[in-house]
């Protein structure tokens, strides 16, 4: 009765203002709660959807990495087998020649009686040589040397030489090698 009373006693204007200012009131609540609400909603949206970019990000530079990768081994075997193929196919072709080159070395060995075409002989047997020399082919040192499985091929073994036990004694063919390949063993006996 007091608040007819009241009411009775303000006039129908604040009355009516207290009235909407309750009803506001209540309402501004309920829409800061849900003003929260949704700012919170769109934070927790826009975390999971940096964690997805960040996820994504990661995934593709981890994919980036991987290919440059696979690119450089790439890169790297293809110019090993380039440098490979090469050298193969230069000392395929400097075995080939090889034998062509002890029939020089025994041609010279030879008597001849035209010393023109002696010359002759050795001048081209010079040539070669260079050719060799140029080609990085180095003559295998085996006279005299220790016996090494690895760069010579023992055919004979020889009892009562000047050399120790497990040298070449007697060379029966050159060998060679291209760089640090062999291409072919020096063919030898061994003092026993």
């Amino acid at each position: 009765m007091k608040d007819k009373q009241k009411e009775n006693e303000l006039p129908e204007e604040e009355v009516l203002e207290e009235e909407i200012a309750e009803e506001l009131g209540d309402e501004s609540d309920d829409a800061e709660l849900l003003d929260e609400d949704d700012a919170a909603s769109e934070y927790n949206d826009s975390a999971a959807q940096y964690a997805e970019l960040e996820d994504a990000l990661a995934e593709a530079n981890d994919k980036y990495l991987r290919l440059f990768a696979e690119y450089d081994n790439y890169r790297k075997r293809t110019a090993r087998e380039k440098a490979d193929t090469y050298s193969n196919a230069a000392a395929k072709c400097i075995e080939n020649l090889l034998p062509v080159i002890d029939s020089f070395e025994r041609s010279l060995e030879a008597e001849c009686g035209d010393d023109n075409f002696k010359n002759g002989m050795s001048m081209i047997f010079g040539q070669m040589k260079d050719f060799l020399t140029k080609m990085n082919v180095t003559e295998i040192e085996a006279l005299g040397a220790e016996f090494d499985p690895n760069f010579h091929n023992a055919i004979q073994q020889l009892d009562g030489t000047d050399y120790a036990s497990n040298h070449v004694c007697q060379v029966f063919q050159k060998g060679y090698m291209l760089g640090d390949k062999l291409i072919r063993p020096a063919m030898v006996a061994v003092a026993i």
